[in-house]
């Protein structure tokens, strides 16, 4: 066990990470993920057995320890493919932080009060480290809206945004649900949220995919992080004002 910056991590290095070191610069993001798998010990055991290659430069266990999996300065293999801004393999310009968590398969739970104490630690240090934006803190379904759901409606962005260590809007959720299933008044401004998404910084994975399958991952990925109490892939007009809240804070 060691400290970083008054952080307690213990080492269990993985033999999964990407060669050579890459430079301080190309670390852009910081990407959080569920295991979504039903033990904790099973979860890390995956992480570090090579058949698996997967891992995450970093793992917080329920009870809030953080285990330091891999060197930040390699590319931990966590993102899969991935796209953000027009940055596509996001392993090689992120870090990952994986959290236990069952996931939606498995009896997805609320995350532990020491597990975001310690994520709250582990970020500002991180942040700090590479200049990281808040804008910058992204969920695995932000990234891959077309195959992955974590960390979930259940994770709480909220709280991290009011110590700038995650996005927000600024928008009061109980006056804005009034507009929760009300339809857009036209298709342009149906269009107008989809630009704003992108804008924001969701894209395409799957070109495989035709746009309206595509679309729909993304407003689920978009409301799974910032309307997370109704999930549904349809826009409303509620959706349409966090959009265009989070374009401006």
């Amino acid at each position: 066990m060691y400290r970083k910056m008054g952080i307690k991590l213990t080492t269990k290095y993985s033999p999964n990470f990407g060669l050579p070191k890459r430079p301080k610069k190309r670390i852009k993001f910081i990407i959080i993920h569920y295991t979504g798998m039903k033990k904790e010990t099973a979860a890390i055991e995956r992480l570090l057995n090579p058949k698996s290659k997967v891992s995450s430069h970093y793992y917080i266990k329920k009870n809030g320890n953080i285990l330091n999996l891999v060197p930040d300065l390699y590319e931990a293999w966590h993102a899969g493919i991935s796209s953000w801004k027009n940055l596509t393999s996001l392993n090689k310009h992120s870090i990952g932080i994986e959290m236990t968590n069952p996931g939606h398969y498995h009896g997805y739970d609320n995350f532990s009060i020491k597990q975001i104490l310690s994520l709250k630690r582990l970020l500002k240090y991180l942040m700090k480290k590479y200049k990281i934006g808040y804008k910058c803190i992204l969920g695995h379904s932000d990234i891959s809206p077309d195959r992955k759901k974590d960390p979930g409606e259940k994770f709480p962005w909220y709280l991290l945004a009011k110590n700038k260590l995650a996005w927000w809007h600024k928008l009061d959720l109980k006056k804005i649900k009034k507009y929760r299933k009300v339809k857009l008044y036209s298709k342009k401004e149906e269009s107008n949220f989809l630009k704003n998404l992108h804008k924001v910084g969701y894209m395409k994975n799957n070109q495989k995919k035709s746009n309206k399958k595509n679309n729909h991952f993304i407003i689920k990925a978009f409301q799974r992080r910032f309307r997370q109490d109704l999930i549904n892939g349809k826009i409303d007009k509620e959706c349409l004002l966090i959009s265009k809240s989070l374009l401006i804070s």
